[in-house]
């Protein structure tokens, strides 16, 4: 079978290709670029623990050695220190650790107290403060430039994968067997494969020649940044500091970050007031001064030495369709988000994680068009609900509120908004939970509930493999299989060769064994929230698929048949839905207001932009500014519509050219 086409050598790309071969799918990767990374140290990337994971996983290299845990976050208001969070170590045991609050409500009543501390980053006195709030695994701070280099350099070792380097995507042709792509470059190439992804960035050439349209805000948010190397009064916290108290000699919006990276370097970021103001390298010197001696002890402007600039505008845009065909999108090709602080690339990254497992299983098995679709009900839901949240926040966050500025307590509702974008949390900010994924097994009578919902990511907790070792749960995602894990107390005192034949053991391998799809079946002391007995059923991308009460062979294997396309769901799902109702049910275009262009408007989303707009009459916007309905919600009047009948009879044999 032909490889799989990926286009775009960025993080996105590389992960996936990356994930690809790691399941014996070959992959080609086409890269515009002569494949060398900029060093660009303020172009950097948040990611959640599990990403990082997932990335330390594909690599091979600790991630943390090459970017930073944080140890804390605070979040200040003027003087007052309006929230103080402190991290656990990542070693920590997940089963020991307290569930960090998910919403506002509860982020607000675990907050600590505010009090005064001088110098906004001083040493200031306490003021009776409550302790720190506690949570969880520290997110991980890294340029990217060292995380795509690492991916390059492992995917360089894998024999699944290859790098193209100068070669650039420029035509894109679809049949029922595969797809062809043309790339210009030194030599002008066609391309076989059996899929294409474009992970070629907001600009994305697979967008355009999909006719593929992409609407939202334009220029959400505009951020003056510097990376700089000096010392700050808490070296290893990260900060949010709105209305700092200080003169600015310039524009400014009244709100500046500063998040630590390896080797004493900073990234900082000013939020700019709305508008096209340019940002002179004299601006920005007088914003580092005057910000470095605001959170002096002093007042006086520490030493720096300034290593990189930019300015980095935030748009909220979200593609119609994510899948045509043979042809997918992914990461910034299909979506851009990163208002308030909230982690774009970690989105992008679980992008990539959620399509690999199915494209391999498609590869090996042949097609499986119900779990190729559940990608975009899947993926484009998560970034929906994103994108309505901060559309929410917007008008409270970045638009004065009016006289609701003034409603007591107003200002800390909106220090905890933007803590949960920052710190991954509620609306703005949670991982994503596919609860009304169509890959959901429906009406299972021994389901129980556990501390993880159905379609959530799992706990990453101790496990005995089937070999005997004991290793995370994390370590034996991505092969392809499901993984079915037996809660047992006590299996870790004793060796695996008292228990792997006594009890329940026994049936359950039996079950496992006949279950429609490959899996692995490990054993856990404890998972949180779950009884003595328990067997939970995980998919390879690591989000639970359900949990069981004791073993029931027919509820595991209906599961299991769910989980992977082929249950009588998807079935349905596959007959009566359509992607019309995929499109509808994954977020009806929150990112559209009658005050929208709906261009093209891009940014590089590396801390640089060109502020341009595409009026190249690609399709992807009408340039009116209005919504078109036609009762689905989405906006688009019968473009989709047309778009899945054009999918239908690809896929049925009459082909398409696209391009």
């Amino acid at each position: 079978m032909d490889p799989v086409i990926i286009v775009g050598a960025g993080p996105v790309g590389l992960t996936l290709a990356l994930a690809l071969a790691r399941q014996e799918v070959p992959c080609v990767v086409l890269d515009e670029t002569p494949g060398d990374d900029e060093p660009r140290l303020a172009r950097t990337a948040v990611l959640r623990e599990d990403t990082a994971a997932l990335l330390t996983r594909l690599t091979g290299i600790p991630l943390h050695r090459v970017g930073a845990h944080w140890a804390g976050w605070r979040s200040m208001r003027r003087r007052q220190v309006m929230r103080e969070v402190t991290f656990y170590d990542d070693e920590y045991d997940v089963d020991n650790a307290a569930p960090a609050p998910s919403t506002p409500s509860a982020l607000s009543a675990t907050s600590a107290a505010s009090h005064a501390s001088g110098a906004s980053g001083g040493s200031g006195a306490s003021g009776g403060a409550e302790a720190p709030e506690h949570a969880g695994p520290a997110p991980l701070h890294i340029a990217q430039h060292v995380l795509t280099r690492a991916l390059r350099a492992a995917l360089a070792r894998e024999r699944y994968a290859e790098i193209v380097t100068e070669s650039r995507l420029d035509v894109v042709e679809q049949e029922p067997s595969g797809v062809s792509a043309h790339t210009r470059g030194p030599e002008g190439t066609w391309w076989r494969g059996s899929y294409l992804v474009g992970c070629d960035g907001p600009r994305s050439t697979v967008r355009k020649l999909q006719d593929i349209r992409f609407p939202g805000r334009t220029a959400v948010e505009r951020h003056a940044v510097a990376a700089l190397r000096t010392e700050l009064p808490r070296p290893d916290q990260a900060l949010l500091h709105r209305m700092p108290p200080w003169r600015t000699s310039g524009p400014s919006a009244g709100e500046v970050s500063a998040r630590p990276l390896p080797a004493g370097i900073w990234r900082l970021d000013w939020l700019l007031p709305p508008g096209k103001d340019l940002v002179t390298p004299e601006l920005l010197v007088s914003l580092i001064r005057e910000t470095l001696a605001g959170w002096s002890d002093d007042g006086s402007t520490p030493p720096y030495d300034l290593l990189d600039t930019g300015v980095h505008t935030v748009h909220h845009r979200l593609a119609r369709r994510w899948r045509a065909g043979r042809v997918f999108l992914a990461g910034d090709a299909a979506h851009l988000l990163g208002a308030f602080g909230t982690h774009g690339l970690d989105e992008s990254l679980r992008d990539a994680d959620n399509l690999a497992w199915k494209l391999a299983l498609a590869w090996h098995h042949g097609p499986h068009e119900a779990l190729l679709d559940s990608y975009q009900a899947e993926r484009r839901a998560v970034i929906a609900a994103r994108l309505r949240a901060a559309d929410q926040a917007l008008p409270q966050l970045r638009g004065g509120g009016g006289l609701r500025a003034y409603v007591p307590g107003a200002a800390r509702n909106h220090d905890a908004l933007l803590a949960d974008a920052h710190l991954g949390r509620g609306p703005l900010g949670a991982t994503g939970v596919y609860d009304d994924s169509p890959l959901t097994p429906r009406h299972l009578g021994a389901e129980v509930p556990v501390d993880t919902p159905p379609g959530a990511p799992v706990a990453d907790v101790r496990v005995t493999a089937e070999d005997g070792s004991c290793v995370r749960l994390r370590d034996r995602l991505g092969r392809g299989a499901l993984l079915v894990v037996l809660i047992a107390p006590g299996t870790g005192v004793w060796e695996r060769r008292h228990w792997v034949t006594a009890g329940i053991m026994p049936r359950l391998a039996a079950a496992v064994t006949a279950l429609p799809h490959p899996a692995e079946l490990l054993v856990a002391e404890s998972y949180p929230g779950a009884g003595a007995h328990t067997v939970l059923l995980i998919r390879p991308d690591g989000h639970l698929v359900t949990a069981l009460n004791g073993v029931r062979p027919a509820d595991l294997y209906a599961a299991a048949e769910a989980a992977v396309g082929r249950g009588p769901s998807m079935t349905e799902a596959a007959e009566g839905t359509g992607a019309s109702k995929t499109s509808a049910k994954a977020g009806a275009d929150p990112t559209q207001t009658p005050k929208d262009k709906d261009t093209d408007a891009g940014t590089d989303t590396d801390g640089r932009t060109d502020g341009s707009r595409n009026r190249d009459g690609d399709g992807d916007g009408d340039g009116d500014g209005v919504r078109h309905g036609n009762g689905n919600g989405d906006g688009d009047g019968d473009a989709d519509q047309a778009a899945d009948r054009k999918r239908k009879e690809t896929e049925a044999g009459t082909g398409a050219r696209s391009g």
